[in-house]
């Protein structure tokens, strides 16, 4: 795990039944994704990916700022094009890396996420706000387009609410954010750790085998022409009534008892 120079952990894991919890803790930076938050959060994701007890992950934040995007001071000390270069690639590979973790991920927003932090709500599966929340991609008042985030938010929000943000830079609230979807899920600022535990809790009591099945084949399915999308799709359902749990469950629906799940 990486620390800062003074050995604080910028990312703390924490785990209970079956969901691990990732916080950023820089909030003195605002949780910024400087090189060394982003290589600390890809570590913990890489960690995760591998361990079979996890099944639901929560991102959250220390501080009221749960992420203000890269670190412009870190990015205004490096001119060299092949550092920009490698910054955004490691920051793509970040999101790209919550995407495909096997276990679903949940965004817990307190306070403002902002461009790349803006990108990493959009890029989780689900995003619990608190109504308190805002979210902005505000690049084009400081002369640097918010290109990256505007993959992931393209692909949550409908093209001229995510154009609207990217061309303005104005924050939206959380009421705004779940209106156009960016968020599945508002609550008052005192029950948002309740609320996003309960909807990670009730994630991972499923069978595991079947929430990561779905998982990959809905996005993989998102990119694909509609006639190509109904067979992938079959394709996955026919494997998975092959698997034990999905039998179980079946079995368990029609003889009316709860399912014993065995994760496979």
């Amino acid at each position: 795990m990486t620390a800062t120079d003074t050995e604080k952990p910028l990312v703390i894991r924490t785990d209970d039944n079956g969901c691990a919890t990732v916080t950023l803790n820089n909030p003195e930076r605002r949780n910024a994704l400087s090189g060394a938050m982003m290589a600390a959060l890809h570590s913990a994701f890489d960690a995760i990916a591998d361990d079979s007890t996890i099944r639901c992950v929560i991102l959250a934040a220390e501080g009221p700022v749960f992420c203000a995007g890269h670190d412009l001071k870190e990015m205004n000390g490096i001119s060299q094009c092949d550092q920009h270069a490698a910054l955004f690639a490691q920051c793509s590979a970040l999101m790209m890396r919550i995407v495909t973790l096997p276990q679903p991920v949940i965004a817990r927003v307190r306070g403002m996420a902002t461009a790349a932090g803006c990108q990493l709500v959009a890029s989780c599966d689900l995003a619990v706000a608190s109504q308190s929340a805002k979210f902005a991609t505000p690049g084009v008042n400081i002369g640097l387009f918010c290109s990256t985030p505007m993959v992931a938010l393209s692909r949550n929000i409908a093209r001229k609410h995510a154009m609207r943000m990217l061309l303005t830079g104005d924050p939206i609230n959380a009421e705004t954010a779940f209106s156009m979807g960016l968020v599945s899920d508002v609550v008052s600022d005192d029950t948002l750790e309740d609320a996003t535990s309960a909807l990670a809790a009730g994630i991972a009591a499923r069978s595991g085998m079947t929430v990561q099945l779905g998982k990959q084949a809905f996005y993989r399915q998102l990119e694909m022409p509609l006639s190509d999308a109904y067979p992938y799709a079959s394709g996955v359902m026919t494997d998975n009534m092959q698997k034990h749990d999905a039998r179980e469950g079946i079995g368990a629906f029609v003889e009316k008892r709860h399912p014993t799940w065995r994760h496979e």
